[in-house]
């Protein structure tokens, strides 16, 4: 692998930490089945290049962008905690509604950000623009797992873990899980949405088709920082998703630069298929062999 192709994996993994970090909200700490990633990664692109485009500060775009991330996110939770649709349906509800009002926001199926001011714009030239952009993007994930760190470690954010944990138990200690709910899948799709406004910076661009299978990387990212790093302890799995985001974007970096066994970008989704599945695998690989060793139980 080049050092060009190495810092441009390097630059979208840290992007895809913040989708993995949003997963993680809802498919782990609060065991919900979320699809409305794949509508609320565009829908942080478009809102983002729409106000870019429109003259607003690309930071302001990038935090309106979130917002309407929360916005998505606090909807499927409603329509799950109020109307009782099931998780997984609500979520595709939401996805499904998603596809239009992301054509409606952005008014065609592409807004490209050529010539546009985007967050990097200010720091970046003709000679840094390999590192300083993954810089930039550094610094986003940082601040983001610290302020996720601090949270988990809150009284909201100890409840939040318990009504995903054991939402009966929650209730029984006087516990709003419904409420808590509602704010882990906004903080969980603001997080995805902000991963999208960044995206399309980056890339030049944001596409209303973009968020097709995003919630399936995000989950990746989760599953192979787990297996990279097994903790229970909440700063370690932080760090460990935002390492499996940037350690998946490498794999699949790799993979397609393999010549020698044929790989081209269309084998993208094959490719992160595998990959899951040998990350879904390797846990219970390790228990067997562990089994195995000698004066194991």
């Amino acid at each position: 692998m080049t050092f060009i192709s190495f810092m441009g994996a390097l630059e979208i993994g840290l992007i895809f930490a913040l989708v993995a970090l949003g997963v993680l909200i809802s498919f782990r700490i609060l065991d919900f089945p979320d699809l409305t990633a794949d509508g609320s990664f565009p829908l942080g692109g478009v809102v983002a290049a729409v106000m870019i485009v429109g003259g607003y500060n690309p930071w302001v775009a990038s935090l309106c962008a979130a917002l309407a991330g929360a916005v998505a996110g606090l909807l499927t939770a409603w329509l799950n905690v109020r109307l009782n649709i099931l998780q997984l349906l609500a979520s595709i509800l939401t996805m499904i509604a998603l596809y239009s009002i992301n054509l409606r926001i952005a008014g065609a199926p592409n807004v490209p950000l050529l010539g546009e001011t985007t967050v990097f714009t200010p720091l970046v030239n003709d000679t840094n623009a390999i590192w300083m952009q993954p810089l930039v993007l550094a610094v986003v994930v940082v601040v983001a797992m610290l302020a996720l760190a601090w949270f988990f470690s809150s009284q909201l954010g100890l409840a939040l873990r318990a009504t995903g944990a054991n939402p009966r138990m929650a209730r029984a200690q006087g516990i709003s899980t419904d409420r808590l709910t509602l704010g882990g899948m906004a903080l969980s799709n603001a997080l995805i949405a902000l991963g999208g406004a960044f995206y399309v910076q980056s890339q030049g661009g944001a596409d209303v088709n973009m968020g097709v299978g995003t919630i399936v990387i995000g989950l990746a990212a989760v599953i192979i920082g787990e297996t990279l790093l097994p903790s229970r302890l909440m700063r370690t799995i932080i760090i460990a998703t935002v390492l499996g985001a940037v350690v998946y974007r490498l794999f699949i970096a790799l993979a397609l630069q393999a010549d020698f066994i044929g790989l081209k970008a269309q084998d993208l989704n094959l490719i992160t298929a595998v990959l899951v599945a040998v990350a879904l695998v390797l846990p219970q690989v390790k228990a067997k062999l562990k089994r195995r060793q000698p004066g194991a139980a």
